[in-house]
């Protein structure tokens, strides 16, 4: 199969090539050529069969040219080391946790199977890559872990300064080895921005193979969709369930999204943002404007400028109409962020973090008592204590986190221009 530029002034490339590049030469997105779509017969097949199992089913159209049967399906099964288990809240809603992999956030999945599929890439090649990857919270440690040690790999981690949790920033900024860590002075999108220009820099990607760990890259972005698949075939019911997803750059939902478009049964899908609320936004007035982007206590959603926009785009042929009638936006202020975190845990001795705390309330908001609905609970609580400290007063700290916050920070403090940008990839 071959992936095209959302922006359509590329060439076609495969698989191997669209996760080595990372982004195309025109600025998009890599997008595939055709959805495979999954019989009723071959679903059924499906039902009871693991996430790795059911992943092989979905990955291999996309990358066959690239991966033999039996690699895809060793690299599948160790990313999926670890349970995504569906669990109940209360009676009438349903959490889907994708917090129990090794940093304890959802990107686990993605940052997993990209690693292994440009580590292998890379030793095929013969040569040394740079992934660069702009981080507003979750992204950067998934992608420290999943690539830590990993031979012809080189990791250049960008955070927007005093912008993530503490415990978010050790877990990348304590590992070394071939992971650096770059705390910018801005904010996500800038951090993105300085990315997306050195691999439109011809020179720097000729010198460096770059390429990016972000869910712009379609291997990070692909695998996303497996947990989705598996979540449909647990419920006889799933085509009415609405699935509610914390969003902020976009790849989670749109993965979902590309689950169902290739047949599995899931239901409406609602996009839950914070303060910045683009999408939400987009979704009442067929009107995509951007605003500067706003601190938030969910900060791995303080996103203004979103890139998997396009790719949303792209699923549904460019059409609003399409669009609207298959996703609703939902967005919600800090202060009721702390008070759904409160109630869940007073009504339903259930945890929220504050990413998932937005879903939770949107399907308490938006759907009736009767409905019952399904929130993405994308990170473990325990990685943004000051804001649980505010909604339940005290939190219990696990002995993982405990260890990691004792770790020393090592991070190199840098101005968001790309000049001072392109100067440290070049001269490091």
């Amino acid at each position: 199969m071959n992936f095209y530029s959302t922006n359509r002034h590329a060439d076609l490339v495969g698989f191997k090539s669209a996760v080595l590049q990372s982004l195309p030469s025109d600025n998009g997105l890599y997008f595939p050529e055709e959805i495979p779509q999954l019989s009723i017969h071959e679903l059924n097949e499906l039902k009871g069969q693991s996430l790795a199992k059911i992943g092989f089913k979905m990955m291999y159209p996309f990358v066959k040219e690239d991966l033999s049967e039996n690699r895809l399906k060793d690299i599948l099964e160790d990313v999926f080391s670890f349970e995504t288990p569906l669990v109940k809240v209360n009676d009438h809603m349903l959490s889907l946790e994708l917090y129990h992999g090794p940093t304890y956030a959802f990107k686990d999945v993605g940052a997993r199977f990209l690693a292994r599929c440009l580590g292998e890439f890379s030793a095929e090649e013969g040569r040394e890559t740079t992934i660069l990857v702009a981080t507003s919270g979750d992204t950067g440690g998934a992608v420290a872990h999943g690539f830590l040690g990993i031979k012809g790999v080189r990791v250049v981690i960008l955070y927007p300064s005093k912008k993530v949790s503490e415990l978010q920033e050790k877990q990348l900024t304590t590992l070394g080895q071939n992971i650096t860590a770059l705390e910018v002075d801005g904010d996500f999108d800038q951090c993105q921005a300085l990315v997306k220009k050195a691999f439109l820099d011809d020179e720097l990607n000729q010198d460096l193979n770059l390429t990016s760990a972000n869910s712009i890259n379609i291997a990070r972005w692909l695998p996303q969709a497996i947990y989705y698949a598996w979540m449909s075939l647990q419920r006889a019911d799933a085509k009415q369930i609405p699935v509610a997803v914390p969003s902020g750059n976009y790849g989670n939902l749109t993965a979902g999204l590309l689950a169902k478009k290739m047949g599995f049964p899931l239901g409406h899908f609602i996009a839950c943002s914070n303060a910045n609320d683009v999408i939400p936004r987009y979704l009442m007035s067929a009107q995509f404007e951007p605003m500067d982007t706003i601190p938030t206590y969910a900060n791995a959603m303080d996103v203004s400028r979103p890139s998997n926009f396009s790719r949303l785009l792209e699923l549904y042929d460019h059409s609003y109409d399409k669009i609207a009638s298959d996703i609703s936006g939902f967005s919600m202020s800090n202060v009721d962020i702390i008070q759904t975190i409160h109630e869940s845990y007073q009504n339903d001795s259930y945890l929220l973090d504050p990413h998932s705390a937005i879903a939770y309330a949107a399907l308490k908001e938006m759907f009736d008592r009767e409905q019952i609905g399904v929130f993405l609970a994308t990170a473990h609580p325990v990685k943004f204590i000051p804001v649980m400290k505010k909604a339940i007063n005290s939190m219990e700290i696990p002995d993982f986190a405990k260890d990691l916050m004792s770790k020393e920070k090592n991070a190199t403090f840098m101005e968001g221009s790309y000049e001072a940008f392109r100067t440290f990839l070049t001269k490091s």
